[in-house]
């Protein structure tokens, strides 16, 4: 009608009652959109605590040459969404305002540590001391048991020094088990320093606190254990995951201790080979 009349286009759709969309090109989808579409969906619906930016971080360590903008406009697309968390609790402050806070600067600088408490399914009760790397976000150690005291402590940092070294200074909560006069002495003879909320001098733990509301927002909510050896086990699993797969928004959505794969040429030559 447009070349016959030599008319506009703008004319041709108001008098056909068509809208000026229809005349333009039909836009494409790339090849591969179904095949990211159906890997986003996947991995949304394993991780449903993660969000599109650390599903982007996913999508890249498998392969994918992909933004996080056309990963959003997908997820849009498909109605994803993370579900609404619990409001966050506040700080902990000084009565003159100001927060202390102590920065780690290196590895091995600041250590943290604290308690999360779950139950099994015959409604028994289980603790988990999770222990962290402040500055590079790992987590060092879970130990789950029925109880864990002062000695437990102890036994769980006794076995991180010798692995790791011993880190500058321990931060941690005020509770009986760490400020237990046993561990307080132990903590000072090895060489390290403690940090703790004191009467009328509190400090954040904000670091082992943004990781237990992590463990128990990706698994804990979501699990069931029937018995404290299965908790163990899939605890364990999910900490591996957390250090070397699960994209962290502070280091970049890289992993905080991702496994190093080492290529067979690198390696030193077995004597009996």
């Amino acid at each position: 009608m447009i070349a016959k009349y030599g008319i506009s286009e703008r004319l041709a759709c108001r008098v056909l009652g068509q809208h000026r969309s229809t005349q333009r090109k039909i836009p494409k989808q790339p090849e591969d959109e179904a095949a990211l579409t159906a890997d986003i969906i996947a991995l949304a619906t394993q991780y449903g605590r993660y969000g599109y930016r650390r599903i982007t971080a996913l999508l890249r360590d498998a392969g994918w040459l992909v933004n996080k903008q056309r990963v959003e406009r997908i997820w849009r697309r498909e109605g994803l969404k993370v579900p609404s968390k619990q409001p966050k609790k506040g700080r902990l402050w000084l009565n003159d305002g100001s927060c202390i806070r102590l920065r780690p600067k290196y590895a091995n600088h600041v250590w943290s540590y604290d308690f999360v408490e779950d139950r099994t399914h015959d409604g028994r009760k289980f603790r988990m001391l999770n222990i962290i790397d402040e500055f590079t976000r790992e987590c060092l150690a879970i130990r789950v048991n029925r109880k864990l005291k002062a000695v437990d402590v102890i036994d769980v940092l006794s076995d991180l020094f010798i692995l790791r070294g011993i880190p500058g200074q321990i931060r941690s909560d005020s509770g009986s088990e760490f400020v237990a006069k046993a561990v307080r002495e132990w903590i000072k003879a090895v060489g390290s320093k403690t940090a703790y909320i004191e009467p009328g001098s509190p400090w954040e733990n904000g670091y082992c606190e943004s990781f237990n509301s992590k463990l128990r927002d990706e698994l804990l909510s979501g699990e069931i254990f029937y018995t404290l050896e299965e908790a163990k086990v899939i605890i364990e699993s999910w900490r591996r995951h957390y250090n070397t797969v699960r994209p962290h928004s502070s280091l970049g959505y890289r992993p905080p201790a991702p496994e190093v794969v080492v290529h067979a040429s690198k390696l030193a030559p077995r004597p009996w080979s």
